[in-house]
């Protein structure tokens, strides 16, 4: 791997960021290593909306390949179970809709179905929090809001369920209620309900850290989720309170130097913390669209600018051949579970880190394309 430094956008050269980075993306994407799993479906979220954004057909015939690589005939879903109960499992179901709007396909509308009727009978807290997978029972994870609910919002459009908002919002306002530290305004990464885990505090339920990519998946799906809420929905103005809030607190925790965030938020100064590139893609996308939105102030967007210069300038090599590789991607991180994952720094820092991993890749396209927008709209 060479590296081209500094890696500056106007270094190289003036095609944008978002359209080099799916270039090489989808260069390297494979459909025989694929899963119908949340980390391709952010991929392919990205690769839609760049699809949207500069009709380029090539992009929708690849967001097809994989749509169709797992609906069968019969709108079966390859290596999908609904008795799984897995939130997880429905985020590539919004790949379906504008598949199912240009084909008119049986198939996809059954396969929506199938993943609604999942939220349907979904394992819910007293409360009426789903629970993020059967196997965790009564928690709530930050995740499981960007997993579950903008297919949830999608389909109450689509379908015309007006009732499914008020659910919807429940979720979102009811996990940060149970997962907001009152003094940094950061939340946690999980809350359970039962407090039987060994990772929850016995007083609160909450898991013991702020990971930033839990924070980031959760902001995601609330950019996205107003995108889908009517207008005159009271949520709407919950949702915006919450953005501003949760984002307010995170610009306080990035890195001066660099622009970008800590795996374990709070504790940058900690021997074994690092910059994590797929958190920091996820806050410079939900800053840039809540300012283009309308949501935020103006300032905001200065912070993802800043996120976006230090992954450039940080995270990102480019091979011999013109390739963007993202390093400083966690792999993955979770808690309870076998073996127990117990939620503590030294789990956190200890989880692999990984180049080119789709929970980075598939954000960082987000990213740029949201970035691209905002600026252009704020010029």
């Amino acid at each position: 791997m060479s590296h081209s430094t500094p890696n500056q956008p106007t270094d190289i050269t003036h095609t944008p960021w978002s359209l080099r980075i799916t270039t090489s993306a989808l260069s390297r994407y494979s459909l025989e290593v694929g899963r119908w799993h949340y980390a391709h479906g952010l991929l392919f979220k990205g690769v839609y909306k760049l699809y949207q954004q500069t009709g380029d057909v090539r992009y929708w015939k690849r967001l097809v390949e994989y749509v169709d690589h797992y609906v069968n005939d019969d709108g079966t879903i390859k290596t999908y179970s609904k008795e799984e109960y897995n939130l997880d499992q429905i985020r590539p179901g919004q790949l379906l809709f504008p598949v199912y709007e240009s084909t008119g396909e049986d198939r996809y509308k059954r396969a929506i179905e199938l993943l609604r009727d999942q939220l349907r009978h979904h394992p819910r807290t007293k409360e009426g929090g789903f629970w993020h997978k059967q196997i965790y029972p009564y928690q709530m994870w930050l995740d499981g809001i960007y997993m579950g609910s903008p297919f949830y919002a999608q389909y109450a459009v689509t379908f015309d369920e007006p009732e499914a908002f008020d659910d919807i919002a429940f979720q979102v306002v009811t996990v940060e209620k149970h997962t907001r530290d009152p003094k940094t305004g950061l939340l946690y990464h999980a809350w359970d309900e039962s407090r039987q885990q060994r990772w929850a505090d016995p007083e609160t339920g909450c898991s013991p850290h702020f990971w930033s990519r839990a924070i980031g998946w959760y902001v995601m799906a609330i950019v996205d989720l107003l995108d889908l809420f009517p207008t005159d929905h009271d949520a709407r103005k919950d949702f915006v309170a919450i953005l501003e809030r949760t984002l307010t607190a995170v610009s306080r925790v990035q890195d001066k130097a660099t622009g970008l965030w800590w795996q374990v938020l709070d504790q940058g100064e900690r021997e074994g913390n690092y910059l994590e590139a797929s958190g920091t893609s996820m806050f410079i996308y939900a800053a840039a669209k809540g300012v283009r939105k309308g949501y935020l102030d103006r300032s905001m967007l200065d912070v993802a600018v800043k996120g976006f210069d230090g992954l450039i300038d940080n995270m990102v090599t480019i091979d011999d051949e013109g390739l963007i590789n993202l390093h400083g991607i966690c792999s993955s991180a979770g808690l309870g579970g076998n073996p127990y994952r117990d939620g503590s720094f030294e789990y956190y820092i200890g989880e692999p880190v990984e180049t080119n991993n789709l929970h980075g890749v598939g954000a960082f396209i987000l990213a740029a394309l949201e970035l691209e927008l905002a600026l252009a709209a704020n010029k």
